[in-house]
């Protein structure tokens, strides 16, 4: 596993250098060699307000035959102080720790002219929010089989995570935190692949507390104890992945904030790193008082099976969820089992190239999620919760 120091991210640069143009197919941008391989960003995909960028980029092998292909490259923003290059040195160490065939891997990090940049593999495929945007254009969402196939990957993709161990078999306690449809990918082959830990926590990155009321990640798909600021937990990955099944089902989010009352005055004052889907003073309000009857408006035309699983995924209190991610990964594998044998890889990449095309989608109109590669700190609510287990 590459190591990244502080020695090395002092490198970087405090004050950006003056911007480049952008690069584009037919004016490439060479970036730098990695263990023998050219990197050669080819396209700008997303600029965040922090100054990190996300770019797509070819590998071009300085020797022999080897093919040319896609990657993705993240420049990061450059930390400035010594803490806050000691965090995103553990952090980056965090992302190579993360090996699954169901997560986007972290391949290398290189200081490239001031700036820490980050190599990450590419899913040459639609992201969950095209193919849900695709399915409202097209009148109809996917298939109740692609959503158990590709909602039973993200729950293995989530254990993998959840009990991942140190060298010395220490649970790391990593929560993604932000599990929403911008960040999972379906491949050509029908693979799904989990990606932008950005907001996830562990307590191997825990040395520095976030804000207490500063909310990390999309607050539409957060669970409750989440926005109540209390410990946090396997099952909140859980929440926020039966929220996404919601949607992934019927096409139409959990919530609805349109009829929503004012927050109360004594409501907690909280603050979002991103700008957020759904507005954060009506996710706390709706939050407060939801229940089981608000998941049965919303899965009430779904089948028996899929209904049952997504009440216990969303349930309020946390205790009365899947226990593990994997649970609810077994929910979701019977009942396609059941209700649709020999569906896989095959099926579902088939699926998601037939909702594009009716949704009159193209292939390369993919949307990349605003958050950042890395988190930027551990909430103290969170590392207490995980301390008392």
């Amino acid at each position: 596993m590459p190591d990244t120091t502080t020695d090395d991210l002092a490198r970087t640069e405090a004050s950006p250098r003056r911007r480049p143009p952008p690069p584009t197919p037919d004016r490439p941008q060479n970036l730098f060699t990695v263990d023998g391989i050219r990197y050669e960003a080819v396209r700008e995909l997303v600029r965040m307000q922090t100054g990190e960028v996300l770019m797509l980029a070819q590998r071009f092998p300085e020797r022999g035959n080897g093919l040319p292909g896609f990657c993705f490259v993240r420049r990061l923003a450059n930390p400035s102080t010594y803490r806050q290059r000691t965090r995103l040195g553990e952090e980056i160490q965090l992302a190579f720790r993360l090996r699954h065939p169901a997560i986007a891997q972290v391949f290398h990090r290189k200081v490239h002219q001031g700036a820490l940049h980050v190599v990450m593999e590419s899913v040459d495929g639609p992201s969950l929010e095209t193919l849900v945007s695709a399915g409202v254009a097209r009148g109809r969402p996917v298939s109740e089989s692609f959503a158990l196939y590709v909602g039973a990957e993200i729950a293995e993709a989530l254990h993998h995570a959840h009990t991942l161990t140190d060298a010395a078999g220490q649970p790391l306690g990593v929560i993604h935190r932000d599990v929403n449809p911008r960040h999972v990918y379906v491949g050509t082959q029908g693979e799904v692949k989990l990606t932008n830990f950005g907001a996830a926590y562990s307590l191997v990155v825990g040395r520095e507390e976030s804000p207490a009321n500063l909310v990390r990640g999309d607050v539409a798909y957060a669970s409750p104890e989440y926005l109540r600021r209390q410990p946090l937990s396997p099952r909140s990955d859980v929440f926020s992945l039966g929220v996404l099944l919601v949607e992934l089902f019927t096409g139409k989010h959990l919530f609805d904030v349109e009829d929503v009352p004012l927050p109360p005055r004594h409501l907690a004052y909280l603050f979002t790193e991103i700008i957020p889907s759904l507005p954060l003073a009506q996710m706390q309000v709706l939050l407060a008082s939801f229940g089981p009857e608000d998941v049965e408006e919303a899965v009430a035309s779904l089948s028996p099976d899929v209904k049952a699983m997504l009440h216990v995924a969303l349930r309020a209190r946390p205790g009365e969820r899947f226990a593990t991610a994997a649970d609810m990964r077994d929910a979701m594998r019977i009942a396609l089992a059941r209700r649709h044998p020999g569906y896989g890889r095959q099926e579902a990449a088939v699926e998601w190239a037939q909702v594009l095309a009716e949704g009159s989608c193209l292939r390369d109109a993919v949307e990349f999620g605003e958050g950042g590669l890395f988190r930027e700190g551990l909430e103290a609510h969170e590392l207490a919760g995980l301390r008392r287990k």
